[in-house]
C-alpha cells in the first residue's frame, strides 16, 4: 500500500517549490534567490508542522526532501524560459492548488497521528499548506496574501475539516486524505475560476449601511 502522506508530501513539494520560486522569478530575484523563495515555500509550513507535534522537520533529515524542492525551483525556472508570465499561467495556478491541497492532507495525517484535537487536524493542516507562502510573502517584502480577502486559508480549513470528519465516522486514512485533498483543490480552483473572496471589514460596513439607508 502507498502510504497517503508520502503521496502528499511528495506533490505539495514539488508543487509549492515551484509556485515560490516563480513569484520570486516575477520579482526578478537572482538565482540564489529563486531558490531560496521556492525552498522556504515548499518547506516552511511543513516544518511549523513538525515542530508543533515535537519532531524534528523532514527536511532536517532528508536529502530527498531538498531534492524534491529543487526540482519544483528547476521547474520554475523552466517554465520562465517559455512562458511569458508563469505566475499568471494555468500551470501555476493549478500546481498551486494542487500544493494546497497536498499539503493540508499531510498536515491533516501528522496531526492525526499525533493524536491532537480536532480543532489540531484543522489547525496544523492549514499551517501546513499556508504557512511557506506567509514565509515567503515576507521575503518576498510583502504582507501576507493569506491575510487579505482571497479564499485560499479556507480551502485548507474547510479540507482539514473534511479530514477529521472523514476520520471521525469510521473512514480509513485513505479514504479521509483523498477526500480532503478532493475537497480542497476543488474549492481553490472554483475560488479562482469564480473570483470567489472572503468579505472585508469594510465590505460588511457598506453592506449595513446600505440596509440602513433603505
Amino acid at each position: 500500500m502507498v502510504n497517503p502522506f508520502t503521496v502528499m508530501n511528495t506533490v505539495g513539494l514539488v508543487a509549492f517549490a515551484l509556485v515560490g520560486a516563480t513569484k520570486a522569478i516575477r520579482e526578478e530575484f537572482d538565482v540564489f534567490g529563486v531558490a531560496v523563495v521556492g525552498l522556504v515555500t515548499a518547506f516552511a509550513g511543513g516544518a511549523t508542522r513538525d515542530l508543533l507535534v515535537n519532531r524534528v522537520p523532514l527536511a532536517l533529515r532528508s536529502l530527498g526532501e531538498i531534492s524534491l524542492g529543487m526540482l519544483g525551483v528547476g521547474l520554475a525556472v523552466g517554465l520562465s524560459v517559455v512562458l511569458d508570465s508563469p505566475d499568471d499561467h494555468p500551470i501555476t495556478l493549478f500546481s498551486d492548488a494542487v500544493g494546497l491541497a497536498a499539503f493540508t492532507t499531510a498536515g491533516a495525517i501528522v496531526a492525526s497521528d499525533a493524536g491532537v484535537s480536532a480543532f489540531g487536524v484543522v489547525a496544523v493542516g492549514t499551517i501546513n499548506a499556508v504557512g511557506g507562502g506567509a514565509f515567503a510573502d515576507i521575503l518576498l517584502d510583502r504582507s501576507p496574501f493569506i491575510l487579505f480577502d482571497d479564499f485560499y486559508a479556507s480551502c485548507a480549513v474547510l479540507g482539514g475539516s473534511t479530514y477529521w470528519a472523514v476520520t471521525a465516522v469510521g473512514g480509513t486514512g485513505s479514504t479521509a486524505a483523498a477526500v480532503c485533498a478532493a475537497v480542497t483543490v476543488g474549492t481553490r480552483m472554483a475560488a479562482v475560476s469564480y473570483g470567489w473572496n472572503l468579505p472585508t471589514a469594510q465590505t460588511l460596513g457598506l453592506a449595513r449601511e446600505g440596509t440602513d439607508d433603505r
